[in-house]
């Protein structure tokens, strides 16, 4: 888990595959409205690349990129908001959402928030890293992440789970980071913006079991796309 807790694409709160689905197509609607060719839009493409990776069909793809970018008659605006706050045990956590109900979003929030406490703007976010971090493999044996990280512009690296290597990188410079990787022996599996803890707390395990569940609960709001948390390993 590092010094964060993030939804991951390739789970969700109970394996529902058309959660995970909905999430991404509200990605690529939001990405979509400031251009609807992924060669040309870096968010987009991001995007895109993390459906076809959770197996999204390419009709709803594309139909998520039409609809963002206001090619089709039905039109949904959703905005992104952002609330902080605290899970139980105090651990920092930032959660972000993509709505067309700001009122309903902020009343889950509440709601979710009541066995930790909701903050305001800027509560715990001086406590984290806005980062991209760009998850990769090697692609076959021998490809050296330190030596990629330095050629390709990233920022830090650290182990990620079942011998991939996550890299950090300016968010200016995650996708070009992305699209460099490849060329070092590494082949990219997720690339997006997200928190790194700066001073991630560490728990006993029935308290963490309790943290886990509180983050499992905020997941799985139809609202929440990630969920970023101070917690250690």
């Amino acid at each position: 888990m590092g010094a964060q807790w993030k939804t991951k694409i390739k789970e969700s709160a109970n394996n529902a595959k058309g959660k995970v689905f909905t999430k991404l197509a509200k990605e690529i609607m939001v990405a979509a409205r400031t251009g609807a060719d992924p060669s040309m839009n870096p968010r987009l493409r991001m995007a895109v690349e993390q459906a076809k990776k959770a197996s999204m069909p390419k009709d709803t793809v594309e139909r998520a990129i039409k609809k963002g970018a206001g090619l089709l008659d039905e039109v949904v605006n959703y905005d992104k908001v952002t609330y902080e706050g605290f899970a139980p045990h105090h651990v920092p956590v930032i959660v972000e959402c993509l709505t067309d109900n700001v009122h309903r979003t902020i009343t889950s929030m509440r709601i979710l928030f009541r066995k930790g406490q909701l903050g305001t703007s800027g509560s715990v976010s001086w406590d984290f890293d806005h980062l991209g971090m760009i998850e990769a493999a090697p692609e076959k044996p021998g490809a050296d992440p330190e030596t990629a990280a330095i050629e390709a512009g990233a920022q830090d690296l650290e182990p990620g789970e079942e011998g991939a290597t996550l890299f950090l990188t300016d968010p200016a410079d995650m996708d070009a980071v992305s699209r460099a990787l490849p060329a070092h022996g590494f082949i990219v599996k997720t690339a997006q913006w997200g928190y790194r803890a700066k001073n991630p707390v560490t728990l006993g395990e029935a308290e963490r079991t309790e943290v886990i569940a509180f983050l499992e609960a905020l997941d799985g709001d139809d609202d929440v796309q990630n969920v970023y948390a101070g917690l250690s390993d």
